[in-house]
């Protein structure tokens, strides 16, 4: 898997993406939010940033921060619907431009992008939807993005049994582009191809041309 961040100039800068980002996290987050307790951390977090509460803007502001991340890390049920492939289709199915946000773990500030996800039928098709929601279950927690790519990639695999998967994510991440190095509009790609996808590169992928 290869993580390319794409500056707002021409610059592109290619790094290998570091092993331990892809260790597992814990969930799923949604099924242990205690909004209480997380409403009373975020009033402690306010006191903390020397901001009062009884301020009319923040009265209600620890309520609204809890319901926020609850609704962000709140995955969907995700069931793979597959039909026979009887027509013996074996070329790409490829969805583009499936919109996405996640949360970044390292900060807890929102990612975004689009998912391009695509496979190479073997015995069953995967109904498309699917794919879109494929997205959507695993962009629902605290994540990395390598490791959100790792995740589709993996499922469609283990669903499916296709003879290749391909997925590739391109998002903006505001832990870069409102703190820290702050640049706006810098997108980071990163993609994941298996089986007879396996070395096609995003390029070839997004064209369409899983052949030769």
């Amino acid at each position: 898997m290869t993580l390319t961040t794409e500056s707002p100039g021409d610059e592109t800068l290619v790094h290998p993406a570091a092993e331990p980002l892809l260790e597992p996290l814990t969930g799923p987050w949604a099924a242990a939010i205690d909004r209480p307790r997380a409403e009373a951390a975020v009033t402690e977090l306010l006191h903390a940033l020397g901001r009062d509460t009884a301020d009319p803007q923040l009265a209600d502001t620890p309520r609204r921060v809890a319901a926020a991340f609850a609704e962000l890390l709140d995955a969907p049920p995700l069931r793979a619907t597959t039909f026979p492939n009887d027509e013996g289709y074996d070329d790409l199915v490829l969805v583009r431009d499936i919109p996405f946000v996640s949360l970044c773990a390292h900060h807890l500030l929102p990612f975004r992008g689009v998912a391009h996800v695509g496979y190479l039928p073997g015995d069953r098709l995967l109904g498309l939807s699917k794919l879109a929601r494929a997205v959507e279950h695993f962009s629902r927690d605290l994540q990395l993005q390598e490791r959100l790519t790792v995740q589709i990639a993996d499922y469609l695999d283990d669903e499916l049994e296709p003879r290749g998967v391909g997925v590739v994510l391109e998002a903006e991440h505001l832990c870069m582009a409102v703190r820290g190095v702050r640049a706006p509009g810098a997108t980071t790609r990163t993609s994941r191809f298996t089986g007879e996808l396996a070395g096609i590169g995003p390029r070839r992928f997004l064209d369409g041309r899983a052949d030769g």
